[in-house]
């Protein structure tokens, strides 16, 4: 039944058992009426409840108090041509598959809700036919060892770019190279300004302390950026920091739940040292907050293999200020275009 049948009958319905409801109601009071002129208590509405017109001049079937004693029932006029579109319309949800609205709402008021279609579309752009032909052929059954893809002094080789296959664990290189990705679009007009360290940064900062990586960033001031991303390897399991100068905090990502105040307190204590040998003076930590992602506001991995894919997914939407609408459901997906974007050394 079309749906506009469907609100007119159910419109019509409303109607006609107000109506009914009214005159059942107004014969009652006149047959009950006492000698004293005042109105009796109106009838219940069927259903355990006591009907009462509201001052307004729209019709209230939910009220549950008495009627006001102190007036005559022959003054009193019962309204019943009463305007329930509105109401009936937010209660069937018309139109749009969201959650009904209240009625004091107009419906013609709501806005539209966005194409999903094309939101999907620009987050997750399909691959073409050339860009599976390219994949296919560098996924080959060929030398592990040929160099695939070659740029930030870091080369790619097939045995690399395997690990971005199936569901094989990902190594420094292809970690490495997609971070330097993001730099490059960093660069471009309008973006984030970012800055990446390598896998190894962590590792050595840890047992070098701040003189180990002291040349690390000649050249680079690292105040001048927006955000640093920090990729961090836990034993088996790969994970983000986020140095945040806007905000000043040092976030840790973890697409697994767990908490590493430790690494996170590592780098601010780094950045003092840096900012003292940079700039010759003391950066107040004390304004900074040291933090860690809660697992309910971060997409959570569902096995035990696709960690770096979300480390890396982690630091490709934080870069662009978007908020993370990814699940494990795309992490396929991801897979096969961070192999597509290595070879091309670009970001769809």
């Amino acid at each position: 039944m079309p749906l506009e049948t469907l609100l007119f009958k159910i419109m019509i319905s409303i109607h006609r058992k107000i109506d009914t409801h009214v005159l059942n109601s107004c014969k009652q009071a006149v047959e009950n009426k006492p000698n004293n002129g005042k109105t009796a208590e109106m009838a219940g509405d069927g259903m355990g409840r006591h009907s009462e017109r509201p001052p307004s001049t729209a019709l209230s079937l939910s009220s549950s108090h008495k009627p006001d004693q102190g007036k005559p029932a022959s003054k009193e006029k019962q309204p019943l041509d009463v305007d329930l579109s509105e109401e009936v319309a937010a209660r069937l949800n018309l139109g749009d598959g969201e959650p009904a609205v209240s009625a004091r709402v107009p419906v013609a008021h709501k806005q539209p809700p966005p194409a999903k279609t094309v939101q999907a579309a620009e987050e997750f752009p399909p691959l073409t036919q050339e860009m599976e032909q390219a994949i296919h052929k560098a996924m080959g059954h060929r030398n592990p060892d040929e160099v695939l893809s070659s740029s930030f002094k870091l080369r790619i080789t097939r045995r690399d770019l395997s690990t971005l296959t199936h569901q094989s664990w990902l190594n420094d290189e292809v970690i490495n190279f997609y971070m330097n990705l993001l730099v490059a679009r960093s660069e471009q007009e309008g973006c984030r300004r970012v800055y990446a360290f390598s896998t190894f940064f962590i590792p050595k900062l840890r047992t070098g302390g701040y003189q180990a990586v002291r040349r690390w960033t000649k050249g680079v001031d690292l105040f001048e950026k927006d955000i640093i991303l920090v990729p961090v390897h836990q034993g088996v399991h790969w994970c983000l920091a986020v140095i945040d100068f806007r905000a000043k905090t040092v976030k840790y990502y973890d697409s697994m739940g767990q908490r590493n105040e430790d690494v996170c307190r590592i780098l601010l204590l780094y950045l003092k040292e840096e900012f003292k040998s940079k700039k010759s003076k003391d950066l107040d930590i004390s304004k900074w907050t040291v933090t860690n992602a809660k697992s309910n506001e971060i997409p959570q991995q569902m096995n035990g293999s696709d960690c770096g894919v979300f480390a890396c997914k982690y630091a490709d939407y934080i870069a662009r200020a978007k908020p993370m609408t990814f699940t494990q459901h795309n992490m396929p997906y991801f897979r096969k275009r961070m192999i597509w974007e290595i070879l091309s050394q670009k970001l769809l």
